[in-house]
């Protein structure tokens, strides 16, 4: 977005029928705004459409409810689905986590230098390893620890947190605990994971210690949002990273540790800027 501007994002779907963009383009630029950036698919069914705009607005245009208030027709006229979000607006995180801090120390860094636009309002953790980190960066923490005759009364106190805080987004950095289905279902498309890519090749513990057993070839991560269906919900965005027979056990912990950084943090971007739509199974991402 340029300086100095009122930058808005907007996203539709809704059944595939002529028309769509037209009508939202014509509207927007009625209203004296400049479309930045478009985007749009039709999934091979040629059934459902998707389209994601980014765009500036006058500034008599303050907020966006006038805009959701002024396209009711537009959207009725389709039955579409659509948001606006002010693209000003730091959308308000919370980070959980376990026992391995990477993900979460990378997220601290961009949020420190200004590289991902978030307010991270606290850092939850069923343990106190990382509680002198967190707080020197001004973020509260939070030591919720999780067994089996105490998970329900910390996911309440989690949810407490979230409906306090107002949070928009709720990353698991490496957050090692299972998500119960009601909170799931409560939180559905808002709850971002990071993994390893060797699953479910590879389950339980040392996964990296396996797949060098295995000699593998490739190892990766994968960020997707959370379900009950245990790392099964929608990918958001993958990497990978070719290894060979040279490289040790904790050579290939390294790399992953660094591949999963990386993905979580542009899935966070992706979530933030509002490219990702879910579908079904799916998560459809406009670039």
């Amino acid at each position: 977005m340029r300086p100095n501007h009122n930058p808005f994002y907007l996203t539709v779907s809704c059944r595939s029928r002529p028309g769509i963009i037209s009508a939202l383009s014509t509207y927007l630029s009625d209203r004296g705004c400049d479309i930045m950036e478009s985007a749009q698919f039709v999934d091979h069914d040629g059934e459902h459409f998707f389209l994601r705009m980014a765009f500036d607005a006058p500034e008599t245009i303050r907020n966006d409810t006038v805009l959701i208030e002024e396209l009711q027709p537009i959207v009725n006229r389709f039955a579409m689905t659509l948001t606006v979000r002010d693209a000003r607006r730091r959308p308000r995180i919370l980070i959980m986590v376990s026992k391995f801090g990477h993900c979460l120390n990378d997220l601290l860094y961009r949020h420190s230098i200004g590289a991902l636009p978030i307010d991270i309002v606290g850092v939850v953790s069923n343990h106190e390893a990382f509680r002198p980190l967190v707080e020197s960066h001004g973020i509260p923490y939070h030591h919720l620890p999780v067994s089996a005759g105490t998970k329900r009364e910390q996911e309440l106190r989690l949810m407490e947190i979230v409906e306090t805080n107002d949070v928009e987004l709720v990353v698991l950095a490496r957050y090692m605990q299972v998500l119960s289905q009601d909170l799931c279902t409560r939180m559905a498309g808002r709850v971002i994971n990071i993994h390893h890519s060797f699953l479910p090749s590879f389950k339980g513990a040392k996964p990296y210690h396996q797949a060098y057993a295995r000699g593998v070839k490739l190892i990766g991560a994968t960020a997707h949002y959370v379900t009950d269906d245990l790392d099964e919900g929608p990918i958001i965005e993958q990497e990978v990273a070719r290894v060979d027979h040279s490289m040790s056990p904790d050579d290939l912990v390294a790399i992953g540790r660094d591949i999963e950084s990386v993905v979580l943090a542009r899935a966070i971007r992706l979530h933030i800027e509002a490219r990702v739509m879910l579908h079904d199974q799916r998560a459809i991402v406009l670039r």
